[in-house]
């Protein structure tokens, strides 16, 4: 049990590893292994999330003894670029710089505040509710999703499918989890302080995770960078 999280990591490495390879693209490529590299230092916050949402064990025990662990910047590292490029990958997207024009437009008004909007309202619900971290994380997500929406209406098609499309390859990730230590959420997941509720041994609050996550972060590129796909 002792490296089931760090083999889990890695299994999402792999999948990475296969769409970059697959891509064909070094500008793709390049757009993808820049927001793996930011996307990883998510894996920074898990602290907010060992113990009350669950205790891995994890290389050199540094989890449970620390809240930081090497496994969650793999893991943040994968989901990142995977978010960001499965949407451009399999409708054939490209992405061009938009017109200066278009930057002063009523609703790009609102460009920096969409983007910070996330981890503004998850610090608030940390602070003001008793929610669970990463229940307060995945309302963070939809609510600075929905912020992009109002900002960036272009976008909106390629959130709401990257969102499903995310939902559906990480719950079939999970599923490899489940498959190679059986029992192992039961034992890891701090199931009483969530819903409880598993969809055949999947936590409900993963699979909302990936659908926030996927409607959030397959945006953050082309919204920081001002580009617009074609």
């Amino acid at each position: 049990m002792q490296y089931i999280w760090l083999i889990w990591s890695l299994i999402l490495v792999v999948i990475w590893l296969v769409i970059y390879v697959s891509l064909g693209s070094k500008k793709a490529q390049k757009e993808m292994l820049i927001v793996s590299l930011w996307t990883s230092l998510l894996g920074f916050t898990e602290p907010l999330f060992v113990p009350s949402y669950w205790s891995p064990p994890s290389l050199f025990n540094l989890a449970l003894q620390t809240g930081f662990d090497i496994e969650s910047l793999i893991f943040s590292f994968g989901i990142g670029g995977i978010a960001i490029i499965l949407y451009n990958k399999i409708f054939h997207r490209q992405d061009i710089s938009m017109p200066m024009k278009d930057h002063y437009s009523s609703r790009h008004k609102f460009h920096m505040w969409a983007l910070i909007s996330t981890p503004i309202i998850l610090i608030l619900l940390l602070i003001t509710t008793n929610l669970n971290p990463l229940h307060s994380a995945i309302i963070a997500m939809i609510i600075g999703g929905l912020a992009t929406w109002y900002c960036r209406p272009d976008l909106k098609k390629k959130m709401i499918v990257s969102a499903f499309i995310f939902f559906i390859l990480y719950f079939f990730y999970f599923l490899t989890l489940i498959a190679i230590s059986p029992g192992y959420v039961e034992q890891v997941w701090n199931l009483k302080a969530i819903s409880g509720i598993l969809i055949i041994g999947i936590p409900l609050e993963e699979l909302l995770f990936a659908f926030s996550f996927g409607f959030l972060w397959s945006s953050v590129y082309e919204h920081i960078t001002w580009k617009k796909l074609i």
